[in-house]
């Protein structure tokens, strides 16, 4: 088994990486970053225009402004109502999608490779010429608060919610990029005419196309279109600092629901730290798909969890690494305590060949499998040209989770896997 994880982890290694020749780089006067991908073979185009926001740059006084912001970009234009930009968008064969995240702000766009030129003159006019009409901006409130409220009728997501809260306290990581209540309900269209002027400035974005295009007319597009985007201004949202280290608590939450659900969280490096690597692979190891310890402790052995993993997303100021575990109520106890011991075990025992060839195998079929369209190859060069790691991170983060050892992978547990943060949401007793 150990041979044939080990060839697994070769045969994923090399399609991991993007030719560098395939990739245009071009930063124009004003800043903005331009990627282009050229892709002959699609006869699809994508076009994701990131900029540095997201609720990292929030406070609960205005958590949810920049997603509610860059949900009323779809909703017209100077020159055209919201129905007019989905049928022009229909026009070109296209979609329009937009929202904001932690860590950045998306509008994204994919249609016909063939109407390229006039699909990136359309996220132009949508970017640059946001109409926010009184009733429109009205509208798209009520949509957001209904998705809050879902939000917080759903176990999973409110459990999360209330871990990300005790893990991060007054860090703006603790925030939701879709807001609270409160606050959404009094953005006013100052409060995004504002967040506006302060994010859409040109080297605060970067803007990706990739599929069937010519870079070079795409560049000339991207320079007349994009070319007098104002630089940014003395005073616009800088980065918080990283959060202090968490102290550990415990806390159980009521909800009606029929499982409960037990979330244990720990802080971890960002992207940039060497040790951001070894973080991953252990996550793998500890719960990566069927193979992970977690599932094989609860759920094979034990029958204690009907869904169990790990998550550690893309962070910069700092990273996070959330254990899950989905159980019936009587068995919440017993799962917590197995659980505890997983890590307990990651930070005292050494991880064997065969599971740290897997978990490499896990990780890497995930970084290439996500890839596979051009709207995920145009998310993944703009996010971390965006982040400040380069849009050739993916394929140096391949290069270090195959260089991490099993001393890399205790090592970090011992230094992170400290004074969890559990959050367990059961049923009413």
């Amino acid at each position: 088994m150990r041979a044939a994880a080990l060839v697994l982890v070769a045969a994923l290694a090399v399609p991991v990486t993007v030719e560098a020749d395939q990739i245009e780089r071009r930063v124009l006067p004003n800043g903005l970053r331009v990627l282009v991908r050229e892709s002959p073979g699609a006869g699809v185009v994508a076009i994701v225009l990131l900029a540095r926001s997201g609720s990292l740059f929030e406070t609960e006084a205005n958590s949810g402004v920049t997603n509610f912001l860059q949900r009323m970009m779809l909703r017209g234009t100077k020159a055209r109502s919201a129905v007019d930009v989905a049928q022009a968008a229909e026009d070109l064969g296209a979609t329009l999608e937009a929202a904001g995240d932690v860590e950045y702000a998306e509008l994204r766009a994919e249609g016909l490779a063939r109407n390229w030129e006039a699909l990136l003159a359309l996220v132009a006019e949508v970017v640059l010429e946001p109409a926010f009409l009184p009733e429109e901006i009205e509208t798209e409130r009520r949509l957001l608060l209904g998705q809050i409220q879902t939000r917080a009728d759903t176990p999973v997501s409110y459990a999360m919610d209330v871990l990300m809260k005790d893990l991060f306290g007054n860090h703006p990581y603790a925030l939701h990029p879709l807001g609270e209540r409160a606050s959404v309900e009094r953005i006013a269209r100052e409060q995004l005419r504002a967040r506006y002027a302060s994010v859409y400035r040109a080297d605060r974005m970067v803007l990706v196309v990739t599929g069937a295009v010519p870079s070079d007319r795409v560049v000339k597009a991207s320079r007349r279109l994009f070319g007098k985007v104002p630089r940014s201004r003395g005073g616009d949202d800088g980065e918080p600092p990283p959060p202090g280290l968490p102290l550990g608590s415990h806390r159980v939450v009521e909800q009606s629901a029929q499982q409960a659900q037990i979330l244990m969280g720990y802080l971890t490096p960002g992207l940039a730290d060497t040790d951001y690597a070894a973080i991953r692979v252990l996550g793998a190891v500890v719960g990566g798909g069927m193979s992970g310890r977690l599932f094989v402790d609860l759920r094979e052995q034990r029958g204690l969890a009907y869904a169990v993993g790990t998550m550690t997303p893309y962070r910069t100021g700092a990273g996070l690494f959330v254990a899950h575990a989905g159980t019936a109520p009587v068995s919440a106890e017993a799962a917590e305590t197995l659980m505890r011991a997983a890590f307990e075990r990651a930070r005292v025992e050494d991880v064997t060949p065969d599971e740290l060839a897997r978990a490499k195998a896990y990780l890497l079929g995930n970084l290439l499998m996500d890839r596979r369209t051009n709207a995920r190859q145009a998310w993944y060069l703009g996010f971390f040209e965006l982040m400040g790691a380069g849009w050739q991170f993916p394929e140096r983060h391949a290069r270090d989770l195959e260089r991490v050892s099993a001393a890399d992978v205790m090592a970090a547990a011992r230094r992170y896997l400290v004074r969890p943060t559990v959050v367990v949401l059961h049923p009413p007793r």
